[in-house]
């Protein structure tokens, strides 16, 4: 394939990082099957970088013969695409699990993220605008081929990784690899950035449950009383998951009237809330007990919700307060700030 110009070429890479990070986001989201085809679009486009990568370094190149006070802010974009791109080949392969104790994939999402306000200064300092004569014949072959070569790419990769036997061969399409199934004592202990575990009085301990009836306040004999079993995977988004068996009382079972409610927010001792569709509490449990035992405290003592195929991030600790509101579910940030 004869190299296009370089500002197609930048312009290509560009909508290729942009895309990257979209996917990327979305495979953070993801905790259920459909998000499979999201993962499958991060690894396509990540190969789509690589493959442009040839292209791209003619025109590094040429950049480099001229003298510019800015040498050393293109030179630091281009090691740390290059450290986000090996990190996320390194955690997909299973070859770079951990460094120093910390998951290669968080080693892929820090270097990305420092990426992000580099490529905005390097898209302002030199634009290449696209211009309404690039949606050529030409141009939508090239991107179709590429976008072709890309994926077959990956496919193959893929294969050489699950025919290799390596690591990665047995990760989730999340990415996430399987530690303490059925195992409580040996799965994962982790909290959402600044959060801690509380130190919780069980005796004195209540959660409250708002509805359209009013509130009212359960023990924790009031919970252990149910004994609704639930098998579920607990898909952390630092990069781990586990399967595991829950036993306690469905969230619908302890909401009553719903009235013209849109949401369910469910609050922490911690602080920590997230926000529910109505049409979830059906699908959710407030656990007191796991893999037959009582919950540790770091793993939600006295109860904890179990949220089959939503990520970790929505699996509250230390619940204390479950209320129907008629706020929409999706009024809060993407991801909890705290």
């Amino acid at each position: 394939m004869r190299a296009p110009p370089g500002r197609i070429t930048n312009l290509a890479l560009l909508a290729a990082l942009l895309l990257a990070v979209a996917t990327g986001i979305g495979v953070v989201a993801a905790g259920s099957s459909p998000g499979r085809l999201v993962a499958l679009a991060h690894g396509v486009v990540g190969v789509a970088v690589v493959l442009l990568v040839p292209w791209k370094t003619r025109i590094v190149r040429r950049g480099l013969r001229r003298a510019r006070r800015s040498r050393w802010a293109s030179l630091l974009l281009a090691a740390l695409a290059s450290i986000t791109l090996l990190t996320g080949l390194g955690y997909a392969t299973g070859l770079l699990r951990s460094v120093a104790g910390t998951r290669g994939m968080w080693l892929h999402v820090a270097a990305a993220l420092t990426l992000l306000p580099l490529v905005a200064w390097h898209v302002l300092a030199r634009p290449a605008r696209p211009r309404k004569t690039d949606l050529t014949r030409r141009t939508l072959l090239r991107a179709g081929a590429l976008t072709a070569v890309a994926g077959g790419v990956y496919l193959a990769t893929s294969s050489v990784v699950r025919l290799g036997g390596l690591p990665g061969a047995r990760r989730r399409f999340t990415g996430s690899y399987d530690t303490g199934s059925f195992d409580p004592s040996s799965m994962p202990s982790t909290v959402w950035l600044d959060d801690r575990t509380p130190r919780i009085d069980p005796a004195a301990w209540r959660l409250v449950v708002a509805d359209g009836d009013g509130e009212r306040a359960l023990s924790l004999a009031d919970l252990t009383a149910f004994d609704t079993r639930v098998r579920a995977v607990l898909d952390c988004t630092g990069g781990w998951y586990a399967e595991q068996d829950w036993v306690g009382a469905p969230v619908s079972a302890l909401v009553g009237s719903r009235g013209d409610a849109r949401s369910l927010l469910v609050r922490s001792a911690s602080g920590y809330w997230i926000r529910f569709p109505v049409g979830d509490l059906d699908r959710l449990l407030v656990a007191t007990r796991l893999g037959g035992a009582p919950l540790a405290p770091r793993h939600g003592f006295p109860v904890r919700l179990v949220a089959p195929g939503r990520r970790g991030f929505w699996w509250v600790k230390w619940v204390d307060r479950i209320e129907l509101q008629d706020t929409p579910w999706w009024w809060q940030p993407p991801f909890p700030v705290t």
